[in-house]
């Protein structure tokens, strides 16, 4: 034992034993996850019989536009409420992810977007700040965030992750997936929320293969106790809009 290692320290031979036997149950677990992604490609699916309109750079678009040509759809649920100067800073390091990978999923007909409620030039101001290049587009207060519960009224009842919750922010994170068959009928495949978005976040898995893991060891527990928006770590600080958790 190396008492100036936090952990024990061994030979090469017994940590190499310790490495196989962590290797083969991160292969069980790793099958395990391939089985559960084949039973959410499996889910049934809702159709989608409302109009929804969104403001975009082009003007008004409906849902169907968003997909942009292509037979998927991807909505990120980021939260920017009208009256906040500024995006979540948790959904902001899960939008840093897509920088590189929109490429990819458009030549593999997924079309990634982002869908807020707050005005479309906040959102652009925002999006150029941050130097996003994928699309942003503004819901205002019509119902699609209501109908996909991440967004939510003070005084109403609130249903976010698939259970009723108490009130804590006018709006939470969260990701939805559309399909579009040929003749333009759009059906609602899959939603996702809370912790359930570090699916799409790649910064957690790198993490959790570190000896400190997320250390998230401030008063909140979560990653708004380090993550800042990746413009600020040098200064200043971030925040979420509802000044702590995202759920």
């Amino acid at each position: 034992m190396d008492s100036a290692a936090p952990h024990p320290v061994v030979s090469r031979e017994d940590w190499l034993a310790a490495r196989i036997a962590l290797k083969n149950e991160e292969k069980r677990v790793l099958r395990e996850v391939d089985a559960l992604a084949k039973k959410r490609a499996a889910l049934p699916w809702v159709k989608v019989d409302k109009l929804y309109l969104f403001d975009t750079p082009s003007g008004p678009r409906t849902l169907s536009d968003l997909f942009a040509g292509r037979s998927q759809l991807i909505v990120q649920h980021f939260m920017f409420a009208p009256e906040w100067e500024e995006g979540c800073v948790g959904c902001s390091l899960g939008a840093d992810h897509m920088n590189g990978i929109t490429a990819h999923l458009e030549n593999h007909d997924v079309k990634y977007t982002l869908v807020s409620r707050a005005p479309l030039a906040k959102l652009i101001a925002f999006r150029e700040r941050m130097g996003w290049p994928f699309d942003w587009v503004s819901a205002g207060d019509g119902d699609f965030n209501y109908d996909f519960h991440v967004s939510f009224r003070e005084g109403e009842p609130v249903y976010y992750n698939y259970a009723d919750r108490a009130f804590e922010c006018v709006d939470l994170p969260g990701l939805s997936v559309f399909h579009k068959t040929a003749d333009g009928t759009i059906y609602h495949t899959y939603s996702v929320y809370s912790r359930g978005t570090e699916l799409a976040s790649g910064v957690f898995q790198l993490l959790d293969m570190t000896p400190k893991g997320r250390n998230e060891t401030g008063p909140n527990g979560d990653l708004t106790d380090w993550v800042k928006h990746h413009d600020k770590y040098d200064s200043g600080s971030s925040s979420c809009g509802c000044g702590g958790k995202t759920a």
